[in-house]
């Protein structure tokens, strides 16, 4: 095991390679790890960026009754942010909704997320790479309330306009890396980044899928 684990450690070069192709083509990355929300409130603004580059334009998706990192939005004023809140909770079972003619809530939360981005790109004339930044906080309510099958189907609709826009989106799943949960969902994902904190220090760890790389432990 300790070989095997060895192997998939890169060397910075190559493992900054693969990152920078990430940024340049766009990427979907799953950020997994059962930890205080300050870690994944970290984690999160990284991914981000910085908020001096004024350029960025910023989705983010969250359940307001349950959120892992995103107790605060930026600027909602700006047309460079925008802010879906929605709650699995408030929803009737897809099955109800069906049968009345609606669209279960995943369904209509990914048809929010792609107009967004639709009038994102319509503002920005098109998007320049890794412009696009998009939170997804978190999947846990949608994977507790709908079957594996319903949140696919979002997870689809959402990773595609992302990856489209060359945009960085990351999914907040606060649960242990080994989860039957982050098995589910781990192969619709560029990278999974798992994070801890150790000895009072936050550190990440990223896994690249294509690449079937693994970096060390890294501060975040």
């Amino acid at each position: 095991m300790d070989d095997e684990r060895e192997s998939l450690v890169p060397d910075g070069a190559v493992f900054a390679r693969t990152l920078g192709t990430l940024k340049r083509d766009g990427s979907n990355i799953l950020l997994v790890g059962s930890v205080p929300t300050d870690v994944h409130e970290t984690a999160c603004q990284q991914m981000l960026g910085s908020t001096e580059r004024h350029s960025r334009y910023r989705l983010f998706v969250t359940d307001s009754d349950d959120r892992a990192a995103c107790s605060a939005t930026g600027d909602a004023a700006s047309e460079r942010v925008r802010t879906i809140e929605y709650s699995a909770t408030e929803t009737e079972p897809a099955e109800n909704l069906a049968a009345a003619g609606s669209q279960p809530s995943p369904a209509a939360l990914g048809i929010r997320i792609v107009e967004t981005i639709d009038q994102f790109a319509e503002t920005a004339g098109g998007f320049e790479p890794s412009e696009l930044r998009v939170c997804v906080d978190s999947l846990v309510p949608l994977l507790e309330d709908y079957d594996a099958e319903t949140v696919f189907r979002l997870l689809h609709i959402a990773t595609a306009r992302v990856g489209k826009a060359r945009g960085m989106g990351h999914y907040h799943v606060p649960l242990e890396p080994d989860h039957e949960a982050v098995s589910l969902l781990e192969p619709m994902f560029d990278a999974v980044v798992t994070v801890r904190s150790r000895n009072g220090t936050a550190e990440q760890q990223w896994y690249l899928r294509e690449a079937d790389t693994e970096s060390d432990w890294l501060e975040l």
